[in-house]
């Protein structure tokens, strides 16, 4: 009796908030003067409560924060639920022949659970969200190959020198022996790969060279630029 009159039992939280999910902690200590008997975590109170804690078994979801101690009977509740709101209590019993009296008790913690709350209201308003930035990108990838194709044909525009003359296309017949004669000096002109495309056209380019005199000939039958043609490959 002089052991149960200085018993303390201390459930110091009134009310606690937790998302679905998370850890509940609810605390209860004890101090080491008092009857024999179990202490235990209600849920409830009265003939509706249930028993969340037993120190001879309880739920896998519950746990001891301080396994095997005799003075702190605080519990974790693990992945808590919509269902696990409500009123708990710490409650010490006297041990009894039949059944365990109720000793003492705390005031109790009200838990309230709420839901997760997700980053999307909805998976509508989260695919058209995700249709917004794809249209986005593409249109900034679209403007972008605009930009750089009008870049490339302005700078071909701008290194064309001025006062030159494009290639005069003449025709020749395929396998006459003019198609053959080939200016191995000559660079390739970009108008003249299309030779290969087009068969029956072929370009002639004219180059001016300096004066030369001709043997046996008078100065005034003197050249001074020639065409050079080039044929079409097989």
């Amino acid at each position: 009796a002089q052991a149960g009159g200085d018993f303390k039992l201390r459930q110091p939280q009134k009310e606690i908030s937790v998302t679905a999910g998370e850890t509940l902690t609810l605390n209860c200590t004890v101090s080491e003067m008092g009857p024999v008997g179990p202490v235990k975590w209600l849920k409830g109170w009265g003939s509706g409560s249930e028993i969340i804690y037993d120190q001879r078994g309880s739920s896998p979801r519950v746990t001891r924060a301080v396994d095997k101690s005799n003075t702190d009977f605080t519990i974790l509740i693990s992945d808590v639920r919509r269902e696990d709101a409500g009123t708990y209590y710490c409650v010490k019993f006297r041990k009894a022949e039949v059944n365990d009296k109720l000793f003492q008790h705390g005031n109790g913690t009200v838990v309230s659970v709420q839901d997760l709350v997700s980053p999307f209201p909805n998976v509508k308003v989260a695919a058209a969200v995700l249709c917004f930035l794809l249209l986005v990108f593409i249109l900034a990838f679209c403007m972008y190959r605009r930009k750089q194709r009008g870049e490339g044909q302005s700078q071909h525009a701008a290194g064309a020198p001025a006062g030159s003359c494009l290639p005069i296309s003449v025709p020749c017949c395929a396998g006459s022996p003019s198609s053959e004669v080939q200016d191995a000096e000559t660079p390739r002109l970009p108008h003249q790969q299309s030779s290969e495309v087009h068969k029956d056209i072929h370009y002639a380019d004219l180059q001016p060279l300096p004066a030369a005199r001709r043997p046996g000939g008078s100065p005034g039958a003197e050249r001074s630029e020639y065409a050079s043609i080039r044929g079409a490959a097989k």
